[in-house]
């Protein structure tokens, strides 16, 4: 049996990359990037002496994705970080490189949400778009919805107050949410990969706490001993803010005076949701597929304390520290 693992050269990816290695010998792996030069390459050096075929893999190139995964059996496959209909246009190729390349069983990243008719974030159209595409396509497959992720709330959300004179800006309110480490999100992947889940079933991913922004801004601020200070606002507030830091509203925008590579137009909807109590979904997929509780997020402030210590400000500092 060959596993394939899209996207190594991302958070997600590389850590659903890390966990097959440990589950498997490298010489049953296949890792994908959009481009070797996007990978590490002490990384890509350990991965290919363990036996790790590494190969190069662009989602808007459907002939070059089929040589790829070609000898593969079982794929996972980690969503596009552009929004909107090209986006669905890069799953679709992926999806039908895979039907032409063999394999046998798809593992797909979506989006909580996705699946429900009233969640209405500016990412869920193209996830749901995706997750029909799969169903119809006859292959067999996993779809996984993470939840939103603790680490954007532990890393983007400090750095962007670092920017804003320690002020936690958001429209979140006290809204509740079960933000997913991306570390169980890795390890649910893994497990779907290797077939740990029921045919054709897709499974909701969150977090074991249910916590609101508000909560994680003390958190931080009592671990770290910074004032940082909870600011909710409304929705058009946030948005003249995120413009204010040239955070384009899509992904197609300029972002090259950007602190982040995200779109405001995720960002407030995202953040609108959590405000709404739509991400308090609660499940019990880490523990079932996994066998391992899910990480708590006062675990995991200090992993990330090099972000209020360094006074980092924009996202594409975080390379030097992680």
């Amino acid at each position: 049996m060959k596993y394939i693992v899209t996207g190594v050269d991302g958070q997600l990816g590389g850590r659903v990359a890390e966990n097959m290695l440990n589950s498997v010998p490298g010489n049953n792996l296949i890792f994908t990037c959009r481009n070797h030069k996007y990978l590490s390459q002490e990384k890509r050096q350990r991965w290919e002496e363990k036996g790790v075929s590494v190969r190069e893999a662009d989602y808007n190139d459907k002939k070059g994705m089929v040589l790829a995964f070609k000898g593969g059996n079982r794929i996972y496959i980690v969503s596009s970080i552009i929004n909107g209909p090209q986006r669905v246009i890069q799953h679709k190729n992926v999806v039908d490189a895979a039907l032409e390349a063999g394999i046998e069983h798809l593992t797909y990243t979506s989006f909580l949400g996705a699946n429900r008719a009233d969640y209405s974030q500016y990412v869920i159209p193209d996830h749901t778009e995706t997750e029909k595409y799969i169903a119809a396509s006859g292959i067999e497959y996993n779809i996984m919805r993470n939840n939103l992720y603790a680490e954007n709330y532990l890393i983007n959300s400090v750095f962007l107050a670092n920017i804003s004179s320690n002020k936690w800006i958001t429209p979140a309110g006290d809204g509740k949410a079960t933000f997913v480490a991306k570390d169980d999100s890795g390890r649910v992947a893994a497990a779907l990969l290797l077939g740990k889940g029921k045919k054709n079933k897709d499974y909701d991913v969150t977090g074991g706490d249910l916590l609101s922004e508000r909560e994680i801004c003390a958190m931080v601020a009592q671990v770290s001993g910074i004032n940082y200070e909870y600011q909710p606002v409304n929705e058009k507030t946030f948005f003249s803010y995120l413009d204010s830091l040239h955070i384009p509203r899509t992904t197609d925008g300029d972002y090259s005076k950007s602190p982040v590579p995200f779109c405001g137009n995720d960002m407030v909807t995202n953040e609108c949701s959590v405000r709404d109590n739509m991400m308090s979904v609660r499940t019990n997929t880490i523990k079932q597929l996994t066998g391992h509780a899910p990480v708590k997020i006062a675990d995991l402030v200090q992993k990330y304390n090099f972000v209020w210590k360094n006074k980092i400000t924009n996202y594409w500092d975080l390379k030097k520290y992680q």
